[in-house]
């Protein structure tokens, strides 16, 4: 590990820019506090940017378990050194949804194996790894300028296969999903409408919420404007 950079030293650094005050209202949106310090992300988005690439000091601040040091470690990380075992390792960490969402937009999206565990958490059982499957389906559609309009289709599958569960962290990151596939273009788009109106459809009120909340994004004046233009 680099040694102008220790986990220790990082902390001390972090200290005073907790706010303890704001631990209160993180708890309100669902934020684990426990093993937390209160610094904002602006704050932790900066200071990972000030110590850069580091992949071993990744390893040691996830090893923290403060939240603070696993979301920097998110920032740190080398994507190219990442393995499925680790990741795995790490999603089975995720004790809320902020954790698991900076690691799958910071980190997890950008390794070689996003898409396989896009698919393979989609099916997990805990709630913030299978949230985590659906989160990297809207980082990789959001982000994956490459990817064909086919090789979304798998996603559709899994998020009708899903969209019964009523776990909250689950169905928000099942209609999330299904949103940021059908903004990127029109035939997405109209693909994704398809799918939003046969939740709607459905018998089960979970699955009728994410078909309805999505329909409504998909087919505003504003997202069809943008896909026009």
């Amino acid at each position: 590990m680099d040694d102008t950079h220790s986990v220790e030293e990082i902390i001390e650094r972090l200290r005073p820019l907790a706010h303890p005050n704001a631990l209160e209202g993180m708890a309100r949106f669902g934020i684990a506090t426990e093993n937390a310090l209160g610094v904002s992300m602006p704050d932790l988005r900066a200071m990972g940017k000030s110590l850069g690439c580091n992949h071993a000091l990744a390893l040691e601040l996830w090893r923290t378990s403060l939240r603070e040091t696993r979301i920097l470690a998110s920032l740190v990380a080398d994507p190219q050194q990442m393995t499925e075992e680790l990741m795995e390792s790490w999603a089975r960490d995720f004790a809320d949804w902020e954790v698991c969402d900076q690691c799958c937009i910071n980190l997890f999206g950008k390794t070689p194996f996003a898409r396989h565990f896009a698919v393979k958490w989609s099916g997990a059982e805990p709630e913030f790894v299978k949230r985590a499957g659906f989160v990297l389906m809207a980082r990789i559609a959001t982000t994956d300028k490459r990817a064909d309009d086919a090789s979304f289709e798998p996603f559709f599958t899994l998020i009708t296969r899903e969209s019964t569960d009523r776990r909250n962290y689950v169905r928000k990151a099942v209609n999330w999903a299904l949103r940021q596939i059908g903004k990127r273009n029109r035939a997405l788009n109209e693909r994704a409408v398809v799918v939003a109106r046969t939740l709607v459809e459905s018998e089960d009120k979970t699955a009728r919420w994410i078909g309805s909340d999505a329909l409504r994004e998909l087919t505003s004046e504003a997202v069809l404007a943008r896909l026009k233009n």
